[in-house]
């Protein structure tokens, strides 16, 4: 019998599908339905210092508006600390998901200052989640910011959630760092116990009716699997921690890549929004027909078989792979111009 089971963050999955932080997950009902589709796992929807803060300063706003109008008013409406506000929600989504599924909950955190992962990192191991994901997801717009100063503020944030809390830590990454090999190990050596590769960044867009920068969320495409495929292949076996693919993994066959170049689980979103959550068990269904056709007996046996350190050649990670790309480009051109040239009788 094929074995598909596969370890990440310290918690034995009975397979490598993960559903990753998504609308999907925002009620009881979709947790389950993840769990009977096949979902090994779940990483909930990220929880957002920005939101709860903000969230904070409306009802302030709105006990406080005129409560200076006559003096007995300043005593009327009871003090904003006496609220109970913050993430209350999000922990209790926690615990009930921990009550309604087997499967491990990770939840996902999205801070603004140390200060702000830290505490809200200490709420959600206090009730009860498997693990946390950081959802490092910033893009530095300050020119007089450097890049040794952005990469220490990762590092930082690592450190300071790992002293806080004993459950495993993740951390979402974004492939836009100089060096993205030393960053990886860096972060290992600070403490993260997995990568999940890589966060996606939702440009704006122009409303040319309204004239204003609107959101624009696009759901990703296979294509975007080449990313994650390639720098999970380069660091397989030189760092400790997981590595977790995300972004472009759609079907069996993405999925299958993944782990030859040594993906521990494989994370997915935009496929189950587009053909709906029950797709995960048609993508369990192709990659088992697919071990069992090439004789793998395990997802263990085929992980890393094809990374850069057991690759046959390479430098297919690397840059000579990057002159054999273009030599093939420049073939198909100039044999479609062969084509029209022959076919307009020139």
């Amino acid at each position: 019998m094929i074995d598909l089971s596969t370890t990440y963050l310290g918690l034995k999955l009975r397979t490598p599908l993960v559903a990753s932080a998504s609308p999907l997950s925002q009620e009881i009902d979709g947790i389950r339905r993840l769990e009977d589709s096949g979902a090994s796992a779940v990483v909930l929807y990220s929880l957002f210092q920005e939101q709860l803060e903000q969230e904070s300063f409306e009802l302030e706003h709105h006990l406080t508006e005129g409560t200076d109008s006559f003096a007995e008013a300043t005593s009327f409406f009871p003090r904003p600390a006496e609220f109970n506000l913050g993430p209350e929600g999000y922990l209790n989504h926690i615990h009930k998901a921990k009550r309604a599924v087997s499967i491990p909950i990770i939840a996902s955190l999205n801070a603004s200052t140390v200060g702000g992962w830290t505490q809200y990192a200490k709420l959600i191991e206090q009730a009860g989640a498997d693990a946390l994901e950081c959802n490092i997801y910033t893009i530095p717009t300050n020119p007089e910011l450097s890049s040794k100063a952005i990469e220490q503020q990762y590092l930082d944030i690592v450190q300071a959630v790992k002293s806080v809390v004993t459950i495993p830590v993740a951390v979402k990454l974004s492939p836009f760092f100089s060096n993205l090999a030393n960053m990886a190990k860096r972060l290992d050596e600070a403490g993260a116990d997995a990568l999940v590769l890589f966060n996606r960044f939702y440009q704006p867009d122009i409303n040319l009716d309204e004239l204003e920068i609107q959101p624009n969320v696009l759901l990703s495409t296979p294509q975007a699997l080449r990313l994650p495929l390639t720098w999970i292949g380069i660091l397989y076996g030189r760092i400790r921690a997981n590595l977790a693919a995300t972004s472009g993994v759609h079907g069996p066959e993405d999925v299958i890549k993944l782990l030859m170049v040594g993906a521990d689980v494989t994370m997915l979103c935009s496929t189950l929004l587009r053909n709906g959550i029950r797709h995960l068990e048609h993508i369990e269904e192709g990659v088992l027909e697919w071990m069992e056709k090439h004789e793998y007996e395990s997802v263990q046996q085929m992980k890393g078989s094809m990374s850069q350190l057991r690759c046959p050649d390479p430098s297919a990670f690397e840059r000579a792979q990057y002159m054999k790309a273009v030599k093939s480009v420049e073939h198909v051109v100039l044999t479609s111009l062969q084509a029209q040239r022959i076919l307009g009788g020139d």
